[in-house]
């Protein structure tokens, strides 16, 4: 016992130095811009976003001030056209080390249209997602106690809505904080930080100046809630708020302050990937040794029953090679596992070549994701950097082609089956086909919504072309190899006619039930994690603490893997020669249990009574869950296999 603590204490210690190593390693993937003292920094906005209809708007799309020549797109890589980002030009005007004190940037009239398109975005709580210096806005806030609380993800409101009144109110003006630094051994200064405070002011001309929204009088004349060259402050302003409605006039304004930090930056991004303003790290901790300690008792118990088991088992049926064939048969009844060893490598006789499929499928998917959260953890996947990560699940996905065609056929060739290609093209086409009509669809509805997450054409075109052009040709490359080499050979010889398998003795050992309880374990060590990672997918907030991702995926296939060999051990005891599918449904039960935790999770995000957001969010937490069951599946049945080979080679048979 006391060795055992020894170990787990050593073991928690180097996973808490590792993971802090890779959190602490950050590659930001873009280069410092200093600015000289006036020269322009321009802002930018990306498209509205709502965790409470799961639908981005263009920011355009609404009431607000358009730059000069009409808003224009910046440059956009696949991944952000994937994940819905819209990045265009703004109308606000920002110059470095240059205060800014109440300016006018438009006035808008609304039309009764504009109007209840307004209203309703503000009702479905939409946020502004403004971007400077390719740093996102943080969001300045009055909270109660009368203290400014600063929240540095999801962007910040449009406006709020009043239930009582059923009113919306419009933020029509904002305070842009900004913050730089200045290199040593450099001319110019570099932002660091990026922060705006909205306020909701309905603003007039003094001395009833009336604008037409046009002449350049209006930019000049002053304001009766301004003050000129004092900033506005929200505890100052007297007059009432902008409601929204049919043929009000509007008056956009904005304070821009400069202010020095001691920020470098190379450590700007710091305060948004650390969750310290959000969740103490103590938690992401807690989870890792909890993970930790349910996979080691897990592997103790796996090694007690089996390594005791085991060699009791082998050294009596290797015994029982030297006794005559009366004696043989008075021990027969005690035999176990060995009485199956001319069943216990019969193909599955249920769907063998989507078995074959599945395994492929799930290898290509675990490792593609082992690629892509190890390069985030070790800081190449930057968030400077939008949609790499995106575009790097993509990319890994196609080279890992050829290890599912690989691991498909080898299987499949053991099988003796004989439509190889059939099953080398649902291989490279049926997940990643159920992925891509499931995207079609939503891609058409959302289209419908005008959201800015319906891809172009031309780009659904690329992914078209990437997956038949490089996809699919990898995995016939991988299920080539695997066919030359040779078929996998066996311990035992299977017989020609199947045996009989019992009924269970006891309720315990049942297959569903087995089936049923074993993806719990797995689900245990991960789920901790898994509501950071549903977090920042549904919930708009940055998660890049991928160190304990890391851990926790590593954790959740030596788990698979345990719970499989472990429960298919207890299988073949009970004479069940049918473990195929067994040893991959019993891992992949996980699954089951994280979409039940999605559907229990669900009502934190408040979802709008919008039938699209419940099949948005249903309809793609089924592909992520699908995927894990591919993944824990060919985990737990690939261990398996090796296991059933390993003690059915140790034993002697006639």
């Amino acid at each position: 016992m006391t060795s055992l603590r020894s170990f787990m204490a050593r073991a928690s210690v180097l996973t808490m130095v590792v993971l802090r190593t890779c959190h602490g390693f950050y590659v930001p993937g873009v280069r410092p811009y200093e600015f000289a003292p006036g020269e322009e920094v321009p802002m930018k906005v990306n498209a509205l976003t709502s965790i409470h209809t799961q639908i981005p708007k263009d920011y355009y799309r609404l009431p607000f001030c358009r730059p000069s020549g009409g808003p224009k797109m910046a440059s956009e890589n696949l991944g952000e056209f994937l994940t819905g980002n819209k990045i265009q030009n703004s109308a606000y005007s920002i110059n470095m080390l240059r205060e800014v004190y109440c300016q006018v940037l438009c006035q808008v009239t609304l039309t009764k249209v504009e109007a209840h398109t307004l209203a309703t975005h503000i009702k479905y709580g939409y946020h502004n997602n403004w971007i400077i210096d390719n740093m996102p806005s943080a969001s300045v806030a009055m909270v109660a106690n009368g203290m400014r609380q600063t929240h540095y993800a999801g962007g910040f409101p449009i406006g709020f809505y009043k239930e009582e009144t059923k009113e919306a109110f419009v933020y029509n003006h904002v305070n842009i904080m900004l913050e730089y630094h200045n290199p040593e051994g450099k001319e110019g200064h570099r932002v660091v930080g990026f922060k705006v405070e909205p306020m909701s002011i309905a603003h007039r001309y003094s001395g009833g100046y009336t604008w037409d929204g046009e002449s350049s009088e209006g930019f000049s004349k002053p304001l009766e809630q301004c003050i000129s060259n004092v900033h506005m402050k929200v505890e100052s302003i007297n007059a009432p708020q902008q409601l929204v409605g049919p043929s009000a006039t509007i008056i956009y304004t904005y304070d821009v302050t400069w202010m020095y930090s001691e920020t470098a930056w190379a450590s700007r991004w710091d305060v948004y990937l650390s969750e310290d303003h959000m969740v103490p790290a103590q938690v992401h901790w807690y989870s890792i040794t909890n993970s930790i300690m349910v996979v080691l008792f897990l592997s103790v118990l796996v090694v007690s029953i089996l390594v005791r088991n085991l060699r009791k088992d082998i050294a009596g049926y290797n015994a029982l090679a030297a006794l005559t064939d009366e004696e043989k048969e008075e021990e027969a009844e005690e035999s176990g596992w060995k009485l199956i060893h001319a069943d216990v490598f019969r193909p599955p006789s249920t769907f063998p070549m989507m078995f074959c499929v599945m395994v492929g499928s799930g290898s290509q998917i675990g490792l593609c994701a082992f690629f892509t959260i190890g390069l985030a953890a070790v800081g190449f996947l930057s968030p400077a950097r939008r949609g790499s990560l995106m575009t790097a699940i993509l990319v890994f996905y196609m080279l890992c082609g050829s290890l599912a065609g690989y691991v498909s056929s080898r299987l499949y060739k053991s099988f003796r089956g004989r439509q190889w290609q059939l099953c080398t093209l649902l291989t490279g086409t049926a997940f990643p086909g159920l992925c891509f009509i499931t995207f079609l669809f939503f891609n058409t509805i959302l289209a419908f919504f005008r959201s800015t997450a319906s891809v172009p054409f031309l780009d659904l075109v690329i992914v078209a072309a990437m997956w038949c052009c490089i996809s699919v040709p990898l995995v016939f490359l991988g299920a080539y190899f695997g066919y030359k080499e040779e078929t996998i050979a066996f311990p035992t010889i299977t017989s020609t006619i199947g045996r009989a398998i019992p009924e269970p003795a006891s309720v315990v050992i049942s297959p569903i039930l087995s089936i049923c309880l074993g993806g719990l374990i797995p689900f245990a060590a991960a789920y901790v994690e898994l509501f950071f990672i549903m977090t920042s997918l549904w919930m708009d907030q940055f998660y890049y603490v991928f160190g304990f991702t890391l851990a926790v995926y590593l954790l959740l296939i030596i788990t698979s893997a345990e719970i499989s060999v472990l429960l298919t051990y207890y299988q073949l005891c009970a004479e069940n020669h049918r473990w195929w599918w067994f040893s991959f449904l019993t891992a992949g039960g996980t699954s089951i249990y994280t979409y039940a935790y999605s559907i229990y999770w669900f009502r934190s995000l408040e979802a709008s009574k919008m039938l699209i957001t419940y099949m948005l969010y249903f309809g793609y937490m089924f592909l992520i869950c699908t995927a894990i069951f591919l993944v824990t599946g060919s985990v737990g049945m690939l261990t398996s296999f090796w296991f059933i080979r390993k003690i059915f080679s140790s034993i002697k048979v006639d």
